[in-house]
């Protein structure tokens, strides 16, 4: 019979092996076979203005538009705070076309009263949502002339509780009305401060706060009518005009087109 001859295994060594590391799920791997830590990504917040810059851009916006004017056409401080509310999801032409005529014949609480909700809703009915607001308009009349002596209040929290006014109405109101140095977030303020990284923000609110924090005081009289001016002529929602921006070599915008 044929001798079976069985290999014989190597000694030990009294060295222990290392076990080889299982590199993770998507991490890279260098040519001796160690695992790479993934690096972090980069974050893409934008660097903050600088106060110089912060400055330089709002003289900008003063010398070239030294009293910037509100567009909603308005008689007096109860006309103007009717506007306001007229004016949500609704554009200042829009709004200006219909009040017009309403302005003429009720440019007071009491007038606006005697005129009744079934008349107001008839010269607002070219403005979206004109039920409702017509309901507001009435309701805040009624609110004024008992609450407040038939006079628009020149706090923000009084002006808040009038029907269909919030924040923002209440602070266009205090500025343009009373000169107050309020910031008046819209939809165009709020792009141009995330877009610019002069006050990123995720609500109206943060952008307003984060705005009045780095706006130096001789601005802050005109400084939300520069922004929406800005915001709706200059920095468009879906083709920004760079080109002719004044303030584009400051902008952090990444995609801006100079």
């Amino acid at each position: 019979m044929a001798k079976i001859t069985r290999s014989i295994s190597a000694k030990k060594s009294g060295v222990p092996s290392v076990p080889k590391k299982v590199a993770k799920k998507g991490a890279k791997v260098a040519p001796n076979g160690v695992a790479k830590k993934s690096a972090k990504p980069k974050s893409l917040k934008p660097k903050p203005w600088t106060s110089a810059e912060v400055y330089e851009a709002f003289s900008r916006f003063r010398k070239a538009n030294p009293e910037p004017k509100g567009e909603l056409e308005h008689l007096n401080p109860y006309t103007l705070l009717v506007a306001v509310v007229l004016s949500a999801q609704a554009t200042d032409a829009g709004v200006n076309k219909a009040t017009r005529a309403l302005f003429a014949v009720a440019d007071t609480p009491e007038k606006m009263l005697e005129l009744g909700e079934e008349k107001v809703r008839e010269y607002i009915k070219t403005i979206g949502l004109y039920r409702n607001k017509a309901k507001n308009v009435i309701a805040l009349s009624e609110k004024l002339i008992a609450e407040f002596g038939g006079e628009v209040p020149r706090t923000r929290a009084e002006i808040e509780t009038l029907p269909g006014a919030g924040r923002k109405t209440a602070n266009v109101v205090l500025n343009m009305a009373y000169g107050e140095h309020t910031m008046a977030v819209d939809t165009h303020v709020f792009r141009v401060g995330n877009r610019t990284g002069l006050a990123p923000g995720n609500t109206p609110l943060e952008v307003e706060l984060g705005l009045e924090k780095i706006i130096p005081p001789e601005f802050m009289l005109h400084a939300h009518h520069w922004l929406i001016l800005h915001g709706r002529y200059t920095c468009l929602a879906r083709k920004p005009r760079c080109e002719v921006c004044l303030i584009n070599d400051l902008c952090r915008w990444p995609e801006k087109t100079v």
